[in-house]
C-alpha cells in the first residue's frame, strides 16, 4: 500500500488537482483535515472507503490509522489543505512512516497565496516593482519563528510577503515592516480565499489592523503586504515586447 498525501487546494472544491482527485477516487482509506477541507472535497471517495475528519485527532492517532491500513494493504488518502510543503504539518508524518516503513508519495496542490492573488486578479511580481516573493508567518503561540526569519530582516528586501498565520499579529506586523515598506503600503486581508465566505479586507500598513478587528477576523487569513498591491504604474514584461529578440521570436518581424 502507499499513502498519498494530496494538497486538496485553498477550499473551493474544484481547485484540487486531477491527480489529487484520482487518487482519492481510488483509495480505501481517505484521511482529511476536516477543519481546512471541505467536505466536497472528500466525497469523491469509493462508497465503501473509510472516511475521517482528522481535525479532533492527535498524530499518534493519525498514524494508527495510517498502520492499520497498512496492515490491511489499503492505500490511504492523506489530504491537506492548499500545498502540502507550506506550513502542512506533513514532515512528522513522513518521519513517523519511514520508521514503520510505509511507503508515500506527495501530490502538490494550490497554496492559499496563489489562490489569493487569483482572486486579487494581482500579479506577485512586476517588472522593477518587486521580483521576489516571500511566503513566512509569524511567531505564535504553537512555535516561535527561527533566528533570522523575523520581519524586521525580511522586511529589508522590499519583497512581496505572503503571511501566513498571522492575522492576530497585524500590530507586529505593522511596527516591523512599516520602516521598510512605509505606513501607506498596501496591505490586503483574504479570508478563507475561494470559499463561499470569503472576505478581502484591504488597507495599509497603518489602518489595515483597526479594519480586521472590525471585521472580527481572527483565523484562516492571508496578509499579504507590498507595493505591487496599488502598483498601477509599471513597465511592461519584455517578454512580450516587440523589440524584444528571445529564440523564439525575431525582433523584426515578431515573428517565430
Amino acid at each position: 500500500m502507499t499513502v498519498h498525501f494530496v494538497g486538496a487546494g485553498p477550499g473551493a472544491p474544484d481547485l484540487i488537482t486531477v491527480r489529487g482527485l484520482k487518487i482519492i477516487q481510488r483509495c480505501q482509506v481517505c484521511l482529511y483535515a476536516g477543519s481546512l477541507v471541505p467536505e466536497e472535497v472528500v466525497e469523491s471517495a469509493p462508497e465503501s472507503a473509510k472516511v475521517i475528519d482528522t481535525a479532533p485527532m492527535n498524530l499518534e492517532e493519525i498514524i494508527d490509522e495510517i498502520a492499520a491500513a497498512h496492515e490491511a494493504g489499503h492505500d490511504v488518502a492523506r489530504v491537506h489543505s492548499g500545498d502540502p510543503s507550506i506550513y502542512g504539518a506533513v514532515a512528522e508524518q513522513m518521519r513517523r512512516l519511514d520508521a514503520l516503513g510505509i511507503d508515500y508519495d506527495v501530490t502538490p496542490g494550490v497554496s492559499a497565496y496563489a489562490a489569493a492573488a487569483a482572486e486579487l486578479k494581482t500579479e506577485l511580481t512586476l517588472p522593477e516593482i518587486a521580483q521576489t516573493v516571500i511566503l513566512t508567518r509569524t511567531t505564535m503561540k504553537a512555535s516561535a519563528m527561527p533566528s533570522g526569519e523575523d520581519l524586521d530582516t525580511l522586511g529589508r528586501s522590499g519583497a512581496t510577503l505572503a503571511i501566513h498565520l498571522s492575522v492576530r499579529n497585524l500590530r507586529q506586523i505593522e511596527q516591523e515592516l512599516t520602516p521598510h515598506y512605509g505606513a501607506d503600503c498596501p496591505v490586503v486581508v483574504v479570508y478563507r480565499a475561494t470559499w463561499p465566505d470569503q472576505l478581502i479586507i484591504r488597507g495599509t500598513l497603518s489602518d489595515i489592523a483597526g479594519k480586521v478587528r472590525q471585521a472580527k477576523l481572527t483565523r484562516t487569513a492571508l496578509v499579504m503586504v507590498g507595493p505591487v498591491f496599488g502598483a498601477q504604474e509599471f513597465r511592461d514584461s519584455a517578454l512580450y515586447d516587440a523589440s524584444y529578440e528571445h529564440v523564439l521570436r525575431n525582433r523584426k518581424t515578431g515573428t517565430r
